[in-house]
């Protein structure tokens, strides 16, 4: 065929054979990579089959192997630098077993999160990977463990489902660096978070359905509480669900009488919009303002100062649970099990001590 003419996806197996010169059994037997061929034979339909540009037929592949060679992802956010970055770790694994990746995205809604999967096992996907929008909310996700589709869950897990899981170690950091802030002398420290309630008010952990930030806000309070900072539920501030409403809630807070002195951002896009807003009211980091943010995103280090932040092996979340689930699609049948990732603190300048005399304490 010549090179320069456009690609022919109606190029069959028999045409293969025909110009191999071998059966068309023989063929199959090559190109679908099963079976017994001598390497003579095997050379000269690999060349026909270059020649001609043959694509395998998928349908008819997947109708006969029982495989369709596709995992299907479902994260909470695709335009967040941590899904974007767990997703490169899980398709570059992915690929090298073999299989393409179809990624879909759930906006944090649980809804449109069953309405993917759906579609994801309509398109007879070989395996989930899922980052669930709502823990509280996965009777349809059991209904996938028991039609018997291998799946991992990515960052956020949920013990009722019984499958591989892959986290960091959220709680203990987010623990670390509140008593990292304590000690220099913090106490109206703001938690803020795009997770929200019916009436945008937090009162327990038990309100956050996203279970990665769930721990981070217990890792939070147990500081809290340990160091005797009073009503500390108070400064976890919810519903940062765009860059108008974080910009709307932390100029608020940051105008009101009793401002904070510290900022953690549950992740680098609110973390931004919170570097923006200071910027925007004069207010200087972190001269009037610490702050902090997970996830090590690229704008964290170039920025004036460069952020403290939680750096978080999210390329490994992503590649492990990727890892799991070929394991699980090679035949592994063992237990279910659950991997934690150690995250790091990388200390930058957007962090500063109080002095001992202009201490405040967290209702004042």
């Amino acid at each position: 065929m010549d090179p320069t003419s456009p690609r022919n996806s109606s190029v069959t197996v028999a045409d293969v054979a025909r110009m191999a010169g071998v059966s068309k059994a023989t063929a199959a037997r090559v190109l679908g990579g099963y079976g017994t061929v001598s390497d003579r034979v095997r050379d000269a339909v690999t060349v026909a089959a270059r020649s001609l540009d043959y694509r395998p037929n998928e349908l008819a592949r997947s109708m006969t192997t029982g495989r369709s060679g596709t995992i299907g992802v479902v994260v909470g956010d695709i335009e967040n630098p941590f899904f974007s970055l767990a997703v490169r770790g899980i398709t570059d694994i992915a690929r090298q077993a073999g299989f393409t990746v179809i990624l879909t995205n759930s906006g944090e809604d649980a809804e449109t999160e069953k309405a993917a999967i759906r579609t994801l096992l309509a398109k007879r996907v070989d395996g989930l990977i899922v980052s669930p929008a709502k823990e509280s909310d996965v009777d349809h996700l059991k209904d996938v463990v028991r039609a018997g589709c291998p799946m991992v869950l990515l960052d956020r897990g949920s013990r009722t489902l019984g499958v591989d899981t892959v986290v960091a170690d959220d709680g203990s950091a987010a623990e670390g660096i509140t008593r990292r802030l304590i000690a220099g002398g913090h106490r109206r420290i703001a938690y803020l978070t795009a997770c929200d309630t019916p009436d945008h008010h937090f009162r327990t952990p038990s309100d956050i359905s996203t279970g990665s930030v769930r721990r981070r806000i217990e890792g939070y309070l147990r500081a809290c509480r340990e160091a005797g900072v009073p009503g500390i539920e108070e400064w976890v501030r919810l519903g940062a669900v765009t860059p108008g409403e974080t910009q709307r809630i932390v100029g608020a807070m940051l105008t009101a009488k009793h401002a904070p002195t510290a900022i953690i951002a549950s992740d680098s896009v609110i973390g931004l919009d919170v570097f923006k807003v200071c910027r925007n009211l004069g207010i200087d980091i972190p001269g009037d303002l610490s702050l902090v943010s997970f996830h090590d995103a690229d704008w964290t280090s170039v920025t004036t100062p460069p952020v403290t932040v939680v750096r978080q092996p999210v390329y490994q979340l992503g590649e492990t649970a990727a890892r799991l689930l070929v394991e699980r699609l090679n035949g592994d049948g063992g237990p279910a099990s659950r991997v934690v990732l150690q995250t790091e603190l990388v200390e930058r300048a957007s962090v500063a001590d109080i002095p001992m005399k202009e201490m405040p304490t967290a209702s004042e």
